[in-house]
């Protein structure tokens, strides 16, 4: 492994109308990498694709909901990366979930670009993808 790539580990951040019939909705997503101390989280909650499945869905409170992953918590915020994304990404069993961890690994040849912009630029790379 070049010693320059960079590790990350991302987790999507899910809406679920019922727990008992286990689907759900990809409202958001978390990544982070350790070495670096880089977290970010992003959600877009789309009341379309919501309602669909939970016609009677409260939008104001699945977002109130999700604004406890923001990285910039209070009650979160003097742990380290790793830490809070690890309470954040636990499995848990309520209307709104996190995928398992996913790892990621980023090629870095030449050390020219910061850190923080690959990793910002990974980040909208799987945001694309995942959750719009």
């Amino acid at each position: 492994m070049n010693e320059n790539a960079l590790l990350y580990e991302y987790s999507i951040l899910r809406y679920v109308p019922s727990i008992e019939r286990g689907e759900f909705i990809n409202v958001g997503l978390m990544m982070m990498c350790k070495r670096r101390r880089w977290l970010r989280t992003a959600i877009t909650v789309s009341r379309e694709r919501i309602m669909v499945f939970d016609p009677g869905a409260d939008i104001a409170t699945i977002e109130r909901q999700l604004s406890m992953f923001s990285t910039t918590s209070p009650a979160l915020a003097n742990l380290p990366v790793e830490e809070r994304f690890r309470w954040f990404s636990a499995v848990k069993s309520a209307s709104i979930q996190t995928s398992r961890p996913h790892p990621g690994l980023i090629p870095c040849d030449d050390g020219t670009v910061p850190a923080k912009e690959i990793l910002d630029a990974e980040f909208d790379r799987l945001y694309s993808i995942l959750i719009l």
